[in-house]
């Protein structure tokens, strides 16, 4: 049983592997504009958020992660199996951005799992699993006309990994300008290793550097990283206590970080870090899942969930990290944080405030039935873009 839950919980897992995790669709509607896969809108009378739908813009080869490039229309999204792929004025380029299938571990929880491009546009970062099952992040030159130059790969950074599994993966650059990088803690079950509490490894962290070459070395740690004096610790380390924080984003507005950290055994969690915050935030894990007890004390100053739901409960294994919503097209939903589940396919919003979700706002769920749900994605205006496993990239649209 334990090994069929995670094997539910992998985000990255192959469309084959994951027969029988979905959800129900009994009561369900088909959207034909998303390709006759079921998505149905939300009743209720919390309001005033109009109904949506998916509109199907492509298909790819198991579609993991969207981003977006400064003076560019299109949309980059990255492949599990090693390739990037740009669509194009609403039609998928035929050619390949990258293509790095020969060096890649694909499958399982393994393979291209995170995308980033610089705040300039001049470089990608691209976070994926090597032949040995290692994590590596490498920097790529982009052309003013937006090709990659591929003789220009630089290793910025590498992670030996003691499992397959919780390999994290997100890249993300911050209003700070500064790269973001998510690691698990390093899989298994239980965090067997200690490392979401280890402040001497990068397992079940998030990191905070300058990729830029700089003083000999790769990147540059930035000297306001919170642990940068500390004897023992690694200094590139942001925030710590996660147990694979698979997807994150920043809220434009604000500055908030939020983290859709995913669960063991009872409990999937959401975590905020304010805007305002110097990092240095310890979210629990492995001494807590979501707001409970897992192993040992609760650590000193441990930062609980803003969000979490248990498992199984509706089909529920793995939370799947959004984005708070600052586009334009979807009546009432601005200024509320969109995120949802792998196996349930569902996804739910709820209203922000100034420390989390505001206050008696439960979450409401804006559509259902979205099968192997990986990830969410914005483009240059904001609007909102869900990813599935099985293949399509779908924009979230207000309902016709």
């Amino acid at each position: 049983m334990q090994g069929f839950r995670r094997m539910c919980a992998a985000v990255a897992v192959t469309a084959a592997a994951m027969t029988g995790c979905g959800g129900s669709d009994a009561g369900e509607s088909t959207d034909e504009r998303s390709g006759g896969r079921p998505a149905t809108t939300s009743g209720g009378t919390q309001a005033p958020v109009g109904k949506v739908e998916l509109t199907k813009v492509a298909d790819l080869d198991a579609p993991l992660g969207m981003a977006v490039r400064k003076g560019d229309q299109a949309l980059y999204v990255i492949e599990q199996p090693g390739r990037v792929r740009a669509i194009r004025d609403g039609r998928l380029d035929p050619r390949p951005v990258l293509d790095l299938r020969a060096d890649i571990a694909s499958g399982g929880e393994r393979g291209l799992l995170g995308i980033a491009f610089s705040p300039d546009g001049r470089y990608v970062y691209l976070d994926f699993t090597d032949k040995n099952g290692d994590t590596r992040v490498a920097e790529w030159a982009v052309g003013r006309d937006g090709k990659v130059d591929q003789g220009s790969r630089r290793e910025v950074l590498f992670q030996k990994q003691p499992y397959a599994n919780h390999n994290g993966g997100q890249l993300a650059f911050g209003p700070d300008g500064h790269l973001y990088i998510a690691l698990g803690d390093g899989g298994s079950g239980g965090d067997p290793q200690g490392n979401g509490q280890n402040l001497g490894t990068w397992l079940g962290k998030i990191l905070r550097i300058a990729p830029r070459p700089g003083g000999g070395n790769a990147y540059t740690v930035p000297r306001d990283n919170p642990f940068v004096d500390r004897q023992g610790a690694k200094p590139e380390i942001w925030a710590y206590g996660l147990r694979n924080p698979w997807r994150f984003s920043f809220d434009p507005v604000t500055g908030d970080l939020w983290i859709g950290d995913v669960g063991q055994d009872k409990w999937e969690e959401v975590d905020r870090q304010p805007g305002r915050s110097k990092g240095g935030e310890n979210y629990g894990w492995s001494a807590r899942e979501g707001r409970h007890r897992f192993k040992g004390d609760r650590p000193a100053g441990a930062v609980d969930p803003v969000l979490e739901y248990p498992l199984h409960k509706d089909s529920a294994c793995s939370v799947i990290g959004g984005h708070v919503y600052r586009g334009k097209k979807l009546a009432g939903l601005t200024g509320h944080y969109v995120y949802g589940d792998f196996c349930a396919g569902w996804v739910k919003e709820v209203p922000v405030g100034s420390s989390g979700p505001q206050k008696g706002a439960d979450p409401r769920t804006l559509l259902t039935g979205v099968a192997q749900l990986s990830a969410f994605g914005v483009d240059q205006a904001g609007e909102l873009y869900v990813l599935s496993l099985n293949g399509p990239v779908y924009r979230l649209d207000p309902a016709t």
